[in-house]
C-alpha cells in the first residue's frame, strides 16, 4: 500500500475557496470518517489549518482512491467540481512523504518557518490515533514528520526567516520612500504574513497604519493588537490613495492590486505622478499585477527579489539549512521503508528453510530411528547452521538492493527464485504491518 495526499492550500487556492473549506472540529472528525471508509483506503487523518487542508490515506489503488478522495473535498466546497478540481494538489507515495516533511519543517507555509505547523501535523495525528484511522503507515510518517519539523528548528533559525523577510522588505521600501516614521501605510490581508508586517511597521512608528482585509473579524483583531485602524477590501483603492508604503500578503489566487486601479486612485487624490511609493507584494502567489511597476515613482518589491536577496543571508542559509535537512529525512525515511517492504519475503524465506530442515531431519528419524540423541543434536545444529549461511548473504543483499533507488523489486525475485508462497508472504505483511 502507498501514501496519497489530496489537499488544497493558499498556495493553489483563493481566500474563498479555502473558506468554504474551513472545518470544525466536528467536520474534520466527520471528514476522517468519511475518507476511512473509500474502498481502496486503509488508514486515514486530515491536516486542518486556515489556510489549509490535506487528506492522507494508506491507499490500494491510486486512481480509485483519489477519484474517491477528491470527489469528498468537492462536497464540501459547495462548488461546481470543475472549481475545486483545478484548486486541488495530489501527491503519491515518495512524493506524498517529501510534501508532509516540507509542511512540517514550516517550508510550506505562508509564513516560512512558523511554528504552529507543527502542533498541527501533531493534532492530525492524535486525532487519527483517536479514531482508529491510523495505523502503522501513517503513524509512523507522523512520527517522522513531527521529527523532522524538531529537528529543523532545533538545528537551524527558520523560524527568524520571515521576520527577516518583511525587515528586508521595509528597508526597500524605506530607500524609495524615506523612512517610514510618521508615514502612511496600508497592510492589505490579516493572515500570519500580515501580522508581521503590521507588527514591523508598528515598531517602526508609522503614523497611520490600516489594515484592509476580505474579512472584518480578522482585520479587526489584528488591527487592535497594534492600535491601527481597519478598512473593507472595497475600500482599498481610497486607502492606496493616501499611502506611502503598501504590504500585500492576502495569498488569494488572483491580482489584488492592479496597475488601473492604483494609477486612478492616485490621480483621484491629487498625488504627483512620481510621488514615491513603495509596494512590497508578500504573497505566494503574487498579489500584485506585475504592471504596477511601470507607474513612476512606484517601487514594487516582490518575494522572488527578497529570496534572491536573502538567499546569501542568514535567513536565506537558514531556509537552505531546512531544506538540506528535509532531503536528508526523506531520503532516510524511503531507504527505511523500502528495506522493511522485503521483510516479510525475508521471514517467509527463512521460514521455508526451517521447514525444509525440519522435513530433512523428520527423514532421518525414520531412517535411522535408533541414532543416538546426542548425534541427532549435533546433526541438527550443523544442519541449521549450513541454511543459515546459505541464507545470510542473500538477504542482507536483499535488504540493501531494496533501500536503492530503482524500479527493480528485490523482494519479488527472492520470492519467486525460491518460489515463496504468496499467501505466506501477505500473512507476515499483515501480522507486521509492513506497508
Amino acid at each position: 500500500m502507498s501514501v496519497l495526499v489530496v489537499g488544497v492550500s493558499h498556495r493553489t487556492a483563493p481566500v474563498a475557496v479555502l473558506e468554504r473549506l474551513a472545518l470544525g472540529r466536528e467536520g474534520v472528525t466527520k471528514l476522517v470518517t468519511d475518507v476511512a471508509s473509500c474502498e481502496d483506503v486503509g488508514e486515514a487523518t486530515v491536516i486542518a489549518t486556515c489556510n489549509r487542508l490535506e487528506i492522507y490515506a494508506e491507499v490500494d489503488r491510486f486512481h480509485g482512491s483519489v477519484e474517491d478522495v477528491s470527489r469528498l473535498l468537492v462536497e464540501r466546497a459547495g462548488q461546481s467540481t470543475e472549481e475545486v478540481l483545478r484548486h486541488l494538489y495530489v501527491h503519491y507515495d515518495d512524493g506524498a512523504v517529501s510534501h508532509l516533511f516540507h509542511v512540517a519543517s514550516g517550508l510550506d507555509s505562508m509564513v516560512v518557518g512558523e511554528g504552529q505547523i507543527l502542533g498541527q501535523t501533531r493534532e492530525a495525528l492524535r486525532l487519527g490515533q483517536e479514531l482508529g484511522t491510523a495505523g502503522p503507515a501513517l503513524n509512523a510518517l507522523f512520527q517522522q514528520a513531527l521529527r523532522v519539523g524538531k529537528r529543523s528548528r532545533a538545528e537551524t533559525g527558520i523560524d527568524r526567516a520571515a521576520p527577516s523577510l518583511v525587515s528586508a522588505a521595509l528597508e526597500r521600501a524605506e530607500v524609495a520612500v524615506g523612512p517610514v516614521a510618521g508615514r502612511r501605510a496600508v497592510v492589505v490581508g490579516a493572515g500570519s504574513m500580515a501580522s508581521l508586517a503590521t507588527a514591523t511597521l508598528s515598531r517602526a512608528g508609522v503614523a497611520d497604519l490600516v489594515v484592509v482585509n476580505r474579512t472584518a473579524a480578522n482585520a479587526d483583531r489584528l488591527a487592535a493588537e497594534y492600535a491601527a485602524r481597519t478598512a473593507p477590501l472595497t475600500d482599498l483603492a481610497v486607502e492606496l490613495a493616501e499611502a506611502d508604503v503598501v504590504v500585500s500578503c492576502t495569498g488569494a489566487a488572483g491580482v489584488v492590486v492592479t496597475r488601473a486601479s492604483l494609477e486612478a486612485a492616485r490621480a483621484g487624490a491629487g498625488r504627483g505622478a512620481d510621488q514615491p511609493l513603495a509596494v512590497l507584494d508578500l504573497a505566494l502567489p503574487h498579489d500584485v499585477e506585475p504592471e504596477v511597476a511601470t507607474l513612476p515613482g512606484l517601487t514594487v518589491v516582490g518575494l522572488a527579489t527578497l529570496a534572491e536577496e536573502l538567499r546569501d543571508t542568514d535567513a536565506g542559509r537558514e531556509v537552505e539549512g531546512v531544506r538540506r535537512i528535509v532531503g536528508e529525512e526523506v531520503a532516510a525515511f524511503l531507504t527505511a521503508r523500502h528495506q522493511r517492504s522485503v521483510a516479510p519475503t525475508v521471514v517467509a524465506l527463512r521460514t521455508m528453510a526451517t521447514g525444509v530442515v525440519e522435513a530433512e531431519m523428520e527423514r532421518l528419524d525414520h531412517r535411522l530411528p535408533d541414532l543416538d540423541p546426542v548425534v541427532r543434536a549435533e546433526v541438527l545444529h550443523a544442519v541449521r547452521r549450513v541454511a543459515d549461511k546459505l541464507l545470510h548473504q542473500p538477504t542482507v543483499r536483499v535488504k540493501e538492493l531494496a533501500g536503492e533507488a530503482g524500479a527493480v523489486s528485490y523482494a519479488a525475485a527472492l520470492a519467486e527464485l525460491f518460489s515463496l508462497d504468496p499467501d505466506a508472504v501477505d500473512a507476515v505483511t499483515r501480522a507486521e504491518g509492513v506497508s
